[in-house]
């Protein structure tokens, strides 16, 4: 594999790139999408790139894509229906740095507020929470992994005066739902709470949302202060990454000028990796809008072929109707392993992306149907 190592060395690498390789044809537990051709993008990583600082701040100096990370932002902002002229965002390392992006804006605005979350959410929200040492309240989940709004004005109410940071799921990790950011909303007017900041953790479903016609409120338009998406999930990224998206004002709070860098520090890392908006600006322009809504289509299709294919096992599958995800019993751990299912006590799931194909459905299907009892 490489002229400079060792040959152990690099018979290692081949050996680790095909069990990689193999392993990938039934990756159907996670939201990892392969169908996307990068190749043409390999020789930018002969470069040294870097996309230090803010995007939108101007360099004449360094090896860097920000023109086309404000291109990805601008493109997320509009799927997300930010207001125009209003909005800023960066591309991030994954939705764990979204999430922490946003609820460090929320704190700067609302020192004193109080950070309410499911027990569904994302487990960076509360990993967030401890590193910005603040108050926190885990609200009950319903059983289909929405908040439970009640709930939620329960606690609300237990605290009269705080102010209200609110993390909405939209795709929770396991079962794919999408909170009612709407509900939420009312829930914080009924208790009079006017100070308050919704972020929206919307790292699975905020690029399969904007492209299906009946979807739930989940954006900037149901009430979103900020935002976050995975790029290595619908759009194939083969690293991790992502877009934080915020309201401007929110921004301008944490800005600090660094003369050494000649930007403006409003990002949580310093260096940034440059490859990433590249990435993402070559799959969207390949897919195009069009492509996009073919890929939610087929998703959601594949989806529940899934649930049907499943029932037919005995796995008593279920979806939420505008999901990807497929929530179904927990099979024996040679069938998890198989398919690299997410698992989540008596539940497994599996997610259906664009690179999955009914064929392997088929095979999973039986190998539910004909797995060995437990015991």
């Amino acid at each position: 594999m490489s002229e400079h190592l060792p040959a152990a060395d690099a018979r290692r690498l081949d050996d680790l790139f095909d069990r990689l390789r193999t392993g990938g044809e039934r990756l159907l537990g996670y939201p990892a999408d392969t169908a996307i051709d990068f190749s043409p993008l390999y020789s930018f990583l002969s470069l040294h790139l870097n996309n230090l600082g803010d995007p939108f701040r101007p360099r004449g100096t360094g090896h860097h894509t920000h023109e086309l990370e404000r291109e990805v932002v601008a493109q997320f902002a509009d799927w997300a229906h930010a207001p125009a002229g209003e909005s800023w965002g960066y591309v991030t390392s994954g939705s764990s740095e979204g999430n922490l992006h946003g609820l460090f804006l929320a704190r700067e605005l609302l020192p004193d507020g109080v950070v309410y979350h499911s027990a569904d959410s994302h487990y960076s929200v509360t990993k967030a929470v401890r590193l910005l040492r603040v108050d926190s309240c885990v609200v009950r989940s319903r059983p289909d992994g929405s908040i439970d709004l009640d709930h939620f004005a329960e606690e609300v109410r237990r605290r009269p005066g705080r102010p209200a940071v609110v993390v909405a799921n939209v795709g929770t990790t396991m079962k794919g739902a999408v909170d009612d950011l709407r509900g939420i909303a009312g829930v914080l007017d009924s208790c009079g709470l006017g100070r308050r900041y919704v972020h929206a953790d919307a790292a699975l479903s905020g690029l399969l949302l904007p492209f299906l016609d009946d979807a739930p409120p989940w954006d900037f338009a149901a009430g979103a202060d900020s935002i976050s998406v995975s790029g290595h999930k619908m759009l194939g990224c083969p690293f991790p990454c992502g877009v934080s998206l915020a309201r401007a004002a929110h921004v301008g709070r944490i800005g600090r000028e660094v003369a050494y860098t000649a930007s403006l520090d409003t990002t949580i890392s310093g260096s940034r990796n440059a490859f990433a908006p590249l990435f993402l600006w070559y799959a969207m322009r390949v897919l195009g809008e069009g492509g996009f809504r073919e890929r939610a289509r087929k998703c959601l299709e594949l989806a529940e072929y899934a649930c049907e294919k499943l029932t037919a096992a005995g796995a008593s599958p279920w979806r939420h109707p505008h999901a990807n995800t497929v929530v179904f019993d927990r099979p024996a751990d040679a069938v998890v392993q198989k398919w690299h299912l997410a698992t989540e006590g008596p539940l497994a799931h599996l997610v259906a992306m664009p690179h999955g194909t009914r064929e392997q459905v088929d095979e999973l299907a039986r190998d539910v149907a004909n797995q060995r009892p437990a015991g």
